[in-house]
């Protein structure tokens, strides 16, 4: 009797490590699931803010030559336009960069003494200069071709400013020409600074090939 009942205590204890055997092929999978899962590297630093890519168009241009006192060549995909505002006198213009929603501000002034001369550069001057608190930089160039007494001075100006781009032009006796560039939509600098580049070289095309016609 005392036999048997070992027997039976030994068949007992083998059938227990049995099921925890098979109880332990079972949870093997899901452990080595979670083992697996713990050690991936979850990062969640943020990333950098992506932008809509800008299919830019083909550089072409054309020659300005309205009955006005000066003549220049601009870019065909943009649209010159007769400034139509309250204070706009009769020779200013706006060239609409419409696929940027960019316009570049064109004014004419006749010059009518040296006094007036040198307010108006002062004026620009302070005009580009006003953008100071929110420019990261504002980088000054001196245009210069005597040849066709065309004289003045480029501001390119960088940050989240309302513009990018401002120049003028003068014969420093009786002609005076201001650009400005400015964008309708809130400057951010980061996500437009391509289409600056972009409009920048047809800004260098416009005063390269500025004239006076008298």
């Amino acid at each position: 009797m005392l036999v048997g009942k070992h027997r039976k205590i030994s068949y007992f204890w083998e059938h227990i490590i049995d099921v925890m055997k098979l109880k332990q092929l079972i949870c093997l999978p899901f452990v080595l699931l979670l083992f697996l899962t713990a050690c991936q590297n979850h990062d969640y630093s943020p990333k950098p803010k992506a932008y809509f890519r800008i299919v830019f168009p083909e550089k072409n241009y054309t020659a300005f030559i309205e009955p006005v006192p000066f003549s220049f060549n601009y870019p065909t995909y943009a649209i010159i336009e007769q400034d139509k505002s309250r204070d706009a006198r009769k020779d200013w213009y706006n060239l609409h960069f419409k696929q940027f929603n960019g316009f570049l501000h064109l004014t004419y002034y006749d010059v009518s003494g040296k006094g007036e001369y040198n307010e108006m550069v002062e004026d620009a001057r302070k005009l580009a200069f006003k953008h100071t608190i929110k420019a990261s930089a504002i980088d000054q160039k001196v245009i210069n071709y005597p040849d066709r007494k065309v004289y003045g001075v480029y501001y390119a100006i960088e940050g989240n400013t309302a513009s990018s781009v401002q120049f003028f032009l003068t014969d420093s006796a009786k002609h005076y020409f201001r650009g400005a560039l400015y964008f309708n939509e809130r400057p951010q600098y980061d996500s437009i600074a391509p289409v600056i580049n972009f409009i920048k070289k047809d800004i260098d095309t416009l005063i390269s090939t500025f004239r006076w016609k008298n």
